[in-house]
């Protein structure tokens, strides 16, 4: 293999290593502008699409012992990969294929674990990050509140008793 595509095939690699996620998607017919906003998009997800070359895209992701994915490449594909949740992307990705209808959804790898374009969708429907862990620390927190108010009344309610009667006395 050439020196150019060794270091493509590396750069594929690193950018698979530092994600927990990618999403391949079929980006045929997607002008330079649309694809340019989509990537602006993307970033403010915390996410990057790149344009790969099928074969060395493969040759990277069995070096990362990700999976085989000798029959899924094919035609022109795109790879997005982040850093953040996979959801925030895989939003961003619907969003711009309900306005655009493209890119297509191919399939996405969460971990080891491939997802089709269906599952991959249903994670956009899923609530961000943030949301879920809101929350979850309104559920955590909601006990410890009642908790709170249950041992403070009875001190409450005395305090309001002789409150009455200090104003009743006088």
């Amino acid at each position: 293999m050439r020196a150019e595509k060794q270091y493509i095939t590396k750069e594929y690699l690193a950018r698979l290593n530092a994600s927990p996620f990618f999403i391949v998607v079929d980006y045929q017919g997607l002008k330079v502008a649309p694809l340019t906003e989509l990537r602006k998009r993307l970033t403010k997800a915390g996410a990057e699409i790149h344009v790969v070359k099928n074969s060395l895209f493969r040759l990277s992701v069995k070096e990362a012992n990700v999976a085989d994915l000798a029959g899924s490449l094919s035609g022109q594909l795109a790879v997005v990969t982040g850093q953040r949740d996979v959801s925030s992307a895989a939003k961003v990705l619907k969003t711009f294929q309900a306005e655009f209808e493209r890119p297509k959804l191919r399939f996405g790898y969460l971990g080891n674990q491939r997802l089709e374009a269906v599952e991959v969708a249903a994670l956009a429907d899923l609530p961000s990050i943030e949301v879920l862990r809101s929350k979850i620390l309104g559920l955590i927190n909601a006990p410890a509140s009642k908790l709170a108010a249950i041992i403070n009344a009875p001190a409450s309610q005395l305090v309001r008793v002789l409150q009455a009667r200090v104003e009743k006395g006088e």
